[in-house]
C-alpha cells in the first residue's frame, strides 16, 4: 500500500508556535507508524516563503522578503528535525522546482478551460499606490461581526473576499481603500460542485475525515461553491505563465496547495523514485492541518486534483481543532504563545510530543499550562514509563551482572502485548492518536503493577527461577513498549532499543534476546516545580 502524508506549510514570516506543532505532529505518527508495518510512504511539508505575511514582516524589518524567508525556513526546519519530524522532503515554496511545476498546472487547468480571464474590482489603497492582497485589507467579517483579514474570518471560518469586509481598512497605512478594476484569472470551482458532494459524502459515510471537517465542508457546499481568484496583483510569488500577465502571480491559495504534489515530484527527482505510485486511486492520503485550513484541503485541493484529473483526492483530513495557552487564545500579535525554538532548548522533543498527543484537540480545543505540561512529564513519561524501564533495567544490572534472562514470556503477557499493537495500529490508521496513546500507557501502569506484585527484589532470594520469569516479561514488555511508543516517542525508544541491543523490526510483536544489557540511563530526568512558575513569568513577561 502506498501512503502520501501532507502536513500543512507554515507561511515563514515568523518562529513556529505550540499551535503549529499541535496540528502537524500527527503527520510524523503516521509516516513513522506506516513505515514499521512495511508500507510505501511519502512524508512531505515545506516552509510557505511566498505568502503576504512574508512581505509585511519584510517591510516591517526594512529588509527583503527572501531575507525574512530564508531565516524562518531554515529555522522551521531545524525545529522540525529537533522535534524528529521524520520528513522524506521538506522543501520551501520559493524554488524554480515548484515555480515550474505550478505553472504547468496553472496551463493544464487553462487548456481545459477550468481557468478562466474575468475583469473584476479589487481594493486598491491610494496612499501606498498599489492592489491590495487579501491579506492587506482588514475589517469586519460580514458573517459574525469580529474582526477578519480579507482572505478568511478566523473566527467564523468563512472564506473571504476583501470587497466583502465591512470598515475596511489597508495594513500598511491603516486608511480605507478604494475599488479600481483589474483583469484575473478566475479557477471555475463552481464546475464541480456535485463532484464533492459526492466525495464529502462518502468521506462521511467512511468516517474518514475529522467531524469539524464533514461539518465545515458540508456548510460551504450547501452555501454554494463560488469560482475563486487563482492570480493575484503581489511582489513576490510564482507568475502567471501567460504572455501580458507575467507580472501578476498565481494566487498563495491555489499555488501552496499545489506544493504537495510538488514536493513529491522533488522528492523523485533528488531519489530517481516514482512518486505515481502515490498519485493512484490504490494510494491512500492524509492531510494533516489545523481547522483553519480544512477549506483549502477539502474544497480548493480536491477540486484542483479532481481538474487534472489526479489521484487520490484527500482520502484522511485530519484537521485538529484550536490549542489554547493557559485557558486563552494563541496570539502571535501579542505574543502570548510558547515559542518553539526556545521550548526546545529547555526540554525533551519526547516531553513535548507526548503532551501535545495525550492532550491533542482532536475533537475539540485542548489547552497547554505550564503546570500540566511538567506534572505530566513527572507522572507519566518519567514516573510510570521511565521508572518501569530504569527499575527493571537496573536490577537485572545488580542481580544478573546485565544479562537479560532467557525464559518463555508468560502467555497472558504475549496476548496483552500483542493486542496493543493491533489495537494502537487501529487508532493510529483512525487518526485517534490520543487514544492510542493511552492505550500504550494502559499497558505502562500494567506492568508498573506486574513488576510490584511479583516483587522480583524477594523472589531473587527466595525463589530465583520466578524472579528470572518475572524480569523476562518484564523486559519483553519494555521492548515491545519502546517499539510500539517508537511513532510516538522515537527519542525515548531509540534509548531503550540501545539499552536492549535491539535491532530495527517491523510492526509485530518480538522477543528480547537474552544479551549483556548496555548503557543503561535514565530516560527522562525529573523537572523541578520551580519550572512552573518560571516559565509562567516569562510568559506574562513577554506580552505585549
Amino acid at each position: 500500500m502506498s501512503i502520501f502524508i501532507g502536513g500543512a506549510w507554515a507561511y515563514a514570516n515568523g518562529s513556529l508556535h505550540l499551535g503549529h506543532i499541535s496540528s502537524l505532529l500527527p503527520g510524523d505518527i503516521l509516516a513513522r507508524y506506516y513505515r514499521l508495518k512495511g508500507e510505501k510512504v511519502l512524508y512531505v511539508s515545506g516552509s510557505d516563503c511566498n505568502g503576504t505575511p512574508i512581505t509585511i514582516r519584510a517591510k516591517q524589518e526594512g529588509v527583503s522578503p527572501k531575507e525574512i524567508a530564508d531565516r524562518y525556513h531554515q529555522e522551521f526546519a531545524d525545529c522540525f528535525s529537533r522535534l524528529g519530524f521524520s520528513y522524506d522532503t521538506y522543501t520551501r515554496t520559493d524554488t524554480e522546482h515548484h515555480h515550474r511545476i505550478v505553472q504547468e498546472i496553472f496551463i493544464t487547468l487553462l487548456s481545459k478551460g477550468l481557468i478562466y480571464k474575468k475583469e473584476i474590482e479589487q481594493t486598491y489603497c491610494e496612499h501606498d499606490q498599489q492592489f491590495l492582497p487579501e491579506r492587506y485589507v482588514e475589517g469586519i467579517c460580514p458573517h459574525c461581526g469580529a474582526k477578519a483579514r480579507g482572505d478568511q474570518c478566523d473566527v467564523c471560518s468563512s472564506v473571504l473576499e476583501p470587497l466583502e469586509l465591512l470598515e475596511r481598512t489597508c495594513k500598511i497605512c491603516g486608511n480605507p481603500p478604494a475599488t479600481r478594476k483589474t483583469e484575473h484569472f478566475y479557477f471555475s470551482l463552481s464546475s464541480f460542485q456535485v463532484l464533492l458532494e459526492k466525495y464529502t459524502q462518502e468521506a462521511d459515510s467512511n468516517k474518514l475525515w475529522r467531524e469539524n471537517a464533514i461539518s465545515l465542508t458540508k456548510r460551504y457546499l450547501k452555501e454554494g461553491l463560488l469560482d475563486r481568484a487563482v492570480s493575484r496583483d503581489l511582489p513576490i510569488g510564482v507568475s502567471v505563465p501567460v504572455a501580458g500577465y507575467e507580472d501578476k502571480k498565481v494566487y498563495v491559495w491555489i499555488e501552496a496547495v499545489s506544493g504537495y504534489y510538488t514536493a513529491s515530484k522533488l522528492w523523485a527527482k533528488e531519489t530517481n523514485q516514482d512518486d505515481s505510485t502515490f498519485w493512484n486511486a490504490s494510494a491512500t492520503s492524509y492531510y494533516v492541518h489545523g481547522k483553519d485550513n480544512i477549506p483549502f484541503h477539502s474544497i480548493i485541493w480536491a477540486g484542483i486534483l479532481a481538474g487534472l484529473e489526479i489521484e487520490p483526492l484527500p482520502t484522511h483530513i485530519v484537521s485538529n481543532e484550536y490549542l489554547t495557552l493557559e485557558k486563552k487564545k494563541l496570539s502571535t500579535s501579542k505574543n502570548w504563545a510558547v515559542w518553539v525554538p526556545e521550548l526546545l532548548d529547555r526540554y525533551d522533543p519526547d516531553s513535548i510530543r507526548y503532551f501535545l498527543t495525550i492532550n491533542a484537540p482532536e475533537t475539540r480545543d485542548a489547552d497547554f499550562s505550564w503546570k500540566e505540561f511538567i506534572y505530566s512529564h513527572n507522572s507519566e513519561l518519567l514516573g510510570a514509563y521511565g521508572n518501569f524501564v530504569n527499575r527493571t533495567l537496573k536490577f537485572i544490572q545488580k542481580s544478573f551482572e546485565g544479562v537479560i534472562p532467557e525464559n518463555d514470556i508468560t502467555l497472558s503477557i504475549q496476548e496483552k502485548v500483542n493486542h496493543l499493537y493491533n489495537e494502537v495500529g487501529d487508532l493510529i490508521e483512525n487518526t485517534s492518536f490520543k487514544q492510542g496513546l493511552e492505550k500504550v500507557f494502559e499497558l505502562v501502569r500494567y506492568a508498573n503493577k506486574y513488576f510490584d506484585e511479583q516483587q522480583p527484589w524477594k523472589q531473587i532470594h527466595q525463589e530465583p527461577e520466578s524472579c528470572k520469569q518475572t524480569l523476562a516479561n518484564c523486559v519483553y514488555l519494555i521492548g515491545n513498549l519502546a517499539h510500539i511508543l517508537t511513532p510516538f516517542l522515537p527519542f525515548s525508544s531509540k534509548k531503550v532499543k540501545n539499552m536492549l541491543n535491539l535491532s530495527e523490526t517491523n510492526w509485530s510483536s518480538f522477543s528480547v534476546k537474552p544479551i549483556r544489557l548496555s548503557n543503561v540511563e535514565p530516560l527522562f530526568e525529573r523537572i523541578d516545580l520551580t519550572r512552573i512558575e518560571e516559565e509562567l513569568e516569562r510568559l506574562y513577561s513577554q506580552t505585549v
